[in-house]
């Protein structure tokens, strides 16, 4: 066990001094990398799993308002990020494969216009298999976007029906296909313990993503989220005893295959981790756009969070008046260290806890009771580098055990 300053015998760091008023300085010297979240509400129809804000196109959206809507977004956003560099820019949803290329380039048209966007930053678009063909995927490269995340799930279309997904085995075959020979960075999303799911049907998963070698993989467990039809009506899932199983066994497949664990969810190739979200889990700043996107950013005196208005034709009204933030509030300087660990225990290797001072303005000495006491129980371990910092990660434990690891530090 590494010692860190016992908390009773601490005193505030310079950063921390007090203000007139009482008030505290954030005492972020610098702020954080920054990334650019842009998201696009819509799907053919909506899953049953799913609670992101994302809503079924019943009335024909009109592409063309919704982009004028987040470019008045960026537009009133600027100025709190005046300067920054962008160094990823991430189109989530709902289904961005939805827009045009046409759109898309027009997006980030004005995103180069708007902000110093880096030049080689990473720009990814989430896509359905069920809505994009050649001609999309060669438009969305020439617009600028240089890494694919395609919504996988299972190559297998018994599952994919369960699921309610719009796509078919053959169809995720071909959408990966094509991907992978349009793009050099891919993504797919495949998830596990699915309903009536047999470990030999998740591990057949596991191995034909393999098989396709894309830069990146994220496998995730599916989860009954509250507000979503199958946590009304439950279907028939593994036990948690087959899961952890395919959990486990999936985890060595990828790890056969050269894929390195990285993150809760996420698998990569050398070099190919994900840096939009790298960005988040090491409590970097984002600016988020578009209808419900939320924002975390950084200022000398305080650490905001802004979300926009939810409800697409709510958010479409409010945008171009210059009032597409719905919300906005700092984080209390109590809650910084939880947040930071809510991120940063996601990364599997480790982060240097030194970059709890440089992301939030707190000392290290501030998180030394929970950190010796999850190291007691075996959930993390504080260790040296070779430059001699301390390097806090969960232990395997910690992994299959991450929300109550996460309570110690609340």
């Amino acid at each position: 066990m590494i010692p860190i300053i016992p908390i009773e015998n601490a005193a505030p760091t310079n950063a921390e001094a007090p203000l007139a008023g009482g008030h505290t300085i954030s005492g972020l010297k610098n702020p954080p990398p920054l990334s650019l979240y842009i998201h696009i509400p819509w799907c053919v129809r909506k899953c049953p799993y799913c609670d992101f804000n994302s809503h079924e196109n019943k009335h024909n959206f009109s592409e063309d308002a919704y982009i004028d809507a987040l470019i008045a977004d960026l537009e009133q956003a600027t100025p709190l990020v005046w300067g920054r560099k962008i160094r990823s820019v991430f189109f989530g949803g709902g289904t961005p494969s939805l827009f045009s290329a046409e759109g898309i380039d027009r997006i980030l048209s004005h995103v180069r216009m708007l902000t110093p966007l880096e030049y080689d930053a990473e720009i990814t678009l989430e896509a359905n298999p069920g809505t994009v063909d050649a001609g999309h995927f060669t438009g969305y490269k020439a617009a600028g976007v240089n890494r694919l995340s395609i919504g996988i799930q299972s190559f297998d279309s018994r599952y994919l029906s369960a699921l309610g997904r719009i796509h078919n085995e053959d169809e995720a075959m071909k959408a990966a296909e094509l991907a992978l020979a349009t793009f050099d960075r891919v993504n797919l999303d495949v998830m596990y313990a699915l309903p009536d799911q047999t470990l030999e049907d998740a591990l057949s998963d596991a191995k034909r993503a393999c098989a396709l070698n894309p830069s990146h993989l994220s496998f995730y467990h599916l989860t009954l989220e509250p507000n979503t039809p199958f946590h009304r009506t439950p279907p028939s899932l593994p036990d948690d005893d087959t899961s952890a199983l395919m959990q486990e066994q999936i985890e060595g497949i990828l790890k056969s295959n050269g894929y390195e664990h990285y993150e809760t969810s996420g698998f990569a190739k050398p070099g190919q981790q994900c840096r939009h979200n790298l960005n988040y889990w090491t409590f970097g700043d984002y600016l988020g756009i578009g209808a419900g996107a939320h924002s975390k950013l950084s200022f000398h005196d305080k650490i905001i969070r802004q979300t926009r208005h939810k409800h697409p034709n709510r958010y479409l009204a409010h945008a171009v008046k210059g009032e597409a933030v719905d919300q906005e509030w700092s984080i209390p300087r109590e809650e910084l260290g939880f947040e930071f660990m809510m991120n940063a225990l996601r990364l599997t290797g480790g982060t240097p806890l030194s970059l709890l001072e440089q992301r939030t303005g707190l000392g290290t000495y501030s998180l030394a009771k929970p950190l010796g006491e999850a190291e007691k129980k075996g959930l993390l371990t504080q260790s040296l580098d070779s430059q001699n910092q301390i390097i806090i990660q969960p232990t395997l434990m910690g992994q299959r055990f991450l929300n109550e690891l996460l309570q110690m530090f609340l």
